[in-house]
């Protein structure tokens, strides 16, 4: 069978080949484009992570493409409607980082309420004076945490550990967890409202574009704190910025609006770059430049452990297909 890996490390490329031995590999550190397609064009299975964009013009050079198995729980970066068209199979990874992501989530809230990021600054400029850096606690503040999914909960799970109140929206609502967990199911727009600290953990669709809006945002408290380590078209960018100057107190960001924009220096370099791409780094500078924004490089997942299970369930994946089994499609 020949299988194509594209965005891999050096020790992924050593797991996947004594995991697949006797396959026809593929395995490539870069992200899937037109410039490597050509490599691949008669791969039957694919493997990306969130960064290779498979889109139908893609999918068009790939005619003996049977499967995709994105390394990732999301996939927002695959075209769905053109896969179920050509009747290609598409498997994620469910549940790997639900732990990963939440710590790191904390990580963000942490920075945040006790100025880490500020101090790391002042201590850069020889400043080791405790100025500006009056931090707050988390126990007894109210987290709204927006998605009680995997990730979601073990947020919950970590905030009733540092003693916060939990307030949790989700159009699925499973008040058993509410009750053996202690949180509260609101409406968003109450959430928003009463909470210190909202945090994002829904997936991007349709549905969640720009979630977090103008009109959303004025809800928030003042002094509020905003964290997304989901996605980050789930927050209009230019309402977060006017939020910044208004009522938000900062912002704590694993995840931006159009990062793929802005993954490579080389983007910003390029001359042919088009207009609606240059409004969007230009946007994600303004917010970055902002004392009270930290911000992490879609980096919440990335642990050693998680990246670990990724592998190990992407390879089941594959092997469940080859089988004849059902692997988990989305």
């Amino acid at each position: 069978m020949k299988i194509a890996f594209f965005e891999l490390e050096s020790w992924e490329k050593r797991y996947i080949r004594k995991r697949l031995q006797g396959h026809d590999l593929k395995l490539s550190s870069d992200a899937l484009d037109s410039s490597n397609l050509g490599e691949i064009k008669e791969t039957e299975i694919l493997s990306t992570f969130i960064y290779s964009n498979v889109d139908r013009a893609i999918l068009e050079q790939l005619p003996a493409l049977k499967l995709i198995a994105t390394r990732s729980t999301g996939f927002d970066h695959i075209d769905m409607s053109e896969c179920r068209q050509r009747n290609i199979l598409v498997c994620n990874v469910p549940s790997y980082a639900e732990n990963t992501v939440a710590e790191h989530t904390f990580a963000l809230i942490l920075s945040l309420s006790r100025n880490l990021y500020k101090a790391s600054i002042k201590r850069l400029t020889s400043d080791f004076s405790i100025q500006g850096l009056k931090g707050f606690d988390l126990k007894e503040k109210t987290l709204g945490v927006v998605g009680t999914g995997r990730i979601g909960l073990h947020v919950i799970r970590i905030a009733k550990g540092f003693g916060m109140n939990v307030l949790a929206f989700d159009a699925n609502q499973n008040q058993l967890l509410a009750e053996v967990l202690g949180f509260t199911y609101v409406p968003l727009e109450q959430l928003l409202g009463q909470s210190h600290i909202v945090s994002l953990h829904v997936p991007y669709n349709e549905h969640t574009h720009h979630l977090i809006n103008a009109d959303k945002l004025k809800l928030m408290r003042k002094g509020a704190y905003l964290i997304n380590t989901a996605r980050g078209a789930i927050v209009d960018t230019e309402a977060l910025i006017e939020a910044l100057d208004d009522n938000l107190a900062g912002a704590g960001l694993d995840v931006l609006e159009g990062e793929e924009f802005i993954k490579e220096e080389t983007a910003v370099l390029c001359e042919c770059i088009k207009p609606e791409v240059l409004e969007v780094i230009g946007k994600n500078d303004i917010l970055l430049r902002r004392p009270n924004v930290v911000y992490t490089p879609h980096i919440a997942f990335n642990s050693r452990e998680a990246l670990k299970r990724i592998l190990e369930t992407t390879v089941s994946n594959i092997h469940t297909f080859l089988s004849a089994d059902k692997c988990h499609t989305v």
